[in-house]
């Protein structure tokens, strides 16, 4: 079938991509490459570069009459969203509704929507939070991200689409940017590697549920054909601490260094891990790579 990825030239979204051309489907890709780097993309995918809040996207929409469009494209970062409030609605909602109407108007079969587990649960009531756990938002991206799933859920009931929302955890792996805003295993990874010190914010006993890019991906292919009306958690279920994750990089790398200490961020919570068991029983998924794995293969890729 024919897939539009938006922000598919992004960390996520380019190992979608490869994961989508494998199956033997055919991909187009929407990226604006403000963040999102040409060399991730496989050639066989072929690339416009347009921005999503841009009137012109629903021009290549009817052009490519993509059967099927799955939304990485988004501003992904907490403290950008705390910083810069305007601009994470601009993206993360205007976007969206942009992307949905040039959806509706191409004749979309169905949308595969990418929310965020990992944020807008907020200080979890009880752990692992599974999609029934209240959605309490503590950092504009968290809000931006829980709205999306009713414009979409909205957009499809009244346009006749059909959709999915996944709700990922906390993402790594390769591609991840070392130099952006969000991603702590690129960040440490990177700063490892050149000898270069670490600074854990708050006192790194905050827990996050890290999942393997590769995973994430499979759970997309996965919901190209089943999940309908449905949001699903996409995590391992397991928490790791921030200086947990130091030491378990560090030891890789083989540094001995103590990290650098810094404030508690705006919007930061204590602890989130997702309950996966409404994915794995409803579409057959979980995750397969564990967090040593991945940490090896993430570093050995910087």
């Amino acid at each position: 079938m024919k897939i539009l990825v938006t922000g598919g030239a992004g960390f996520i979204g380019s190992h979608v991509v490869d994961a989508y051309l494998a199956a033997g489907h055919d991909v187009v890709v929407v990226d604006d490459l403000s963040t999102g780097r040409g060399e991730n993309l496989d050639p066989r995918a072929r690339l416009v570069e347009i921005d999503i809040r841009s009137p012109e996207l629903a021009d290549v929409f009817r052009a490519e009459r993509p059967q099927v469009v799955n939304h990485h494209a988004a501003n992904p970062s907490v403290k950008i969203s705390t910083d810069r409030p305007a601009f994470d609605a601009e993206v993360n909602i205007l976007g969206l509704i942009n992307v949905l109407a040039a959806s509706i108007q191409a004749g979309v079969d169905k949308f595969i929507y990418i929310s965020s587990g990992g944020a807008m649960y907020g200080d979890p009531i009880y752990l692992p939070m599974d999609e029934a756990h209240p959605v309490r938002p503590q950092s504009p991206y968290a809000i931006t991200k829980g709205t999306g799933e009713h414009y979409v859920a909205y957009f499809a009931r009244t346009g006749g689409m059909r959709y999915t929302c996944l709700r990922y955890a906390n993402v790594y792996g390769p591609r991840q940017d070392p130099y952006g805003e969000a991603g702590v295993v690129a960040i440490f990874a990177e700063r490892l590697l050149k000898g270069e010190p670490c600074t854990i914010d708050w006192d790194g006993e905050q827990q996050r549920d890290f999942v393997y890019v590769s995973d994430c991906a499979r759970a997309n292919l996965l919901a190209l054909e089943r999940g309908d009306g449905q949001s699903y958690n996409v995590g391992t279920g397991r928490g790791t601490s921030i200086n947990e994750l130091y030491t378990a990089l560090a030891q890789a790398v083989g540094v001995d260094r103590e990290p650098l200490r810094g404030p508690q961020r705006p919007g930061d919570v204590r602890a989130s891990i997702l309950d996966c068991s409404k994915i794995e029983r409803e579409l057959g998924w979980r995750a397969e790579i564990d967090l040593a794995t991945g940490l090896a293969r993430t570093i050995n890729e910087f």
